[in-house]
């Protein structure tokens, strides 16, 4: 099993590395109640298998009894521990159903409409487990994560948000956006070569998409310390297989890192 531990250590090696780049989902209030969580023993599964499915009020839990993936009634998937929210799906449309997908792709349905996907999509027989350590991980026939809670891939929507030990990566896996202890979001390759930072040092900042197009890093207190001044509502941001990070208007770019085939 891939560890939380594990991730932040591997995460943590690459802050020295950082450094020479300028220094150095997704953690939502749920709209609703915790469930009650019950420590002891108990015969819920902590496994959604492929083909499996939760439904308005259906969860599932750590073997440990103390972490509990919900789906809520408001349509919202979230992990929590007791009553605080560790991750959500951010899909607040009521009766939505959380699918772990033959395909590999654990998905939010809204109706007939996927409204949130791990992007996963491939690696068919996948299974997603609610562990021990806090992590909720998407593993593969082979038991290899391919997902974690704090993994984007891809495309990060608008209104999202990177906090700490969050990473944005790109689909074929090589680059990566790594929001960083420091404050500092870098863009890696091959997980240990910085190629492009934001050169933001303040502990506790955090990036958010925002709904008005402009990609921004805050300090813990809330003041904007860098942005890619691009304005158009609706936007997202893409970590693109050729290592540049772009804004995107529908199929339009409106700012880009430039770091394209480093």
């Amino acid at each position: 099993m891939i560890s939380i531990k594990s991730a932040r250590t591997r995460l943590l090696a690459t802050l020295a590395a950082g450094a020479a780049a300028g220094a150095t989902l997704l953690v939502p209030t749920a709209a609703q109640a915790a469930p009650t969580v019950v420590t002891s023993a108990t015969a819920v599964s902590s496994v959604l298998k492929p083909g499996q499915y939760l439904k308005p009020g259906q969860y599932r839990r750590s073997p440990n009894g103390v972490y509990t993936l919900i789906m809520q009634t408001d349509g919202n998937a979230v992990l929590y521990k007791g009553r605080t929210a560790l991750w959500a799906s951010m899909t607040n449309r009521k009766s939505s159903t959380l699918i772990m997908q033959r395909d590999g792709n654990l998905v939010v349905v809204s109706g007939r409409t996927p409204v949130w996907a791990s992007n996963t999509g491939g690696s068919t027989g996948a299974y997603l487990a609610v562990q021990n350590d806090s992590n909720l991980v998407i593993y593969n026939i082979r038991n290899k994560a391919v997902w974690y809670r704090h993994m984007v891939i891809g495309t990060l929507g608008s209104g999202r948000v990177l906090k700490a030990y969050d990473l944005l990566v790109s689909p074929n896996r090589i680059f990566r956006l790594q929001m960083q202890t420091d404050g500092n979001a870098v863009i890696v390759k091959n997980g240990k070569t910085p190629i492009w930072s934001t050169k933001t040092i303040s502990k506790g900042a955090y990036a958010v998409m925002q709904q008005d197009g402009n990609f921004v890093v805050y300090s813990a207190t809330k003041r904007a310390l860098w942005s890619s001044k691009s304005v158009r509502k609706g936007s997202v941001l893409q970590m693109q297989n050729d290592g540049n990070l772009v804004v995107v208007y529908g199929r339009t770019p409106i700012w880009a890192s430039g770091t394209g085939g480093r």
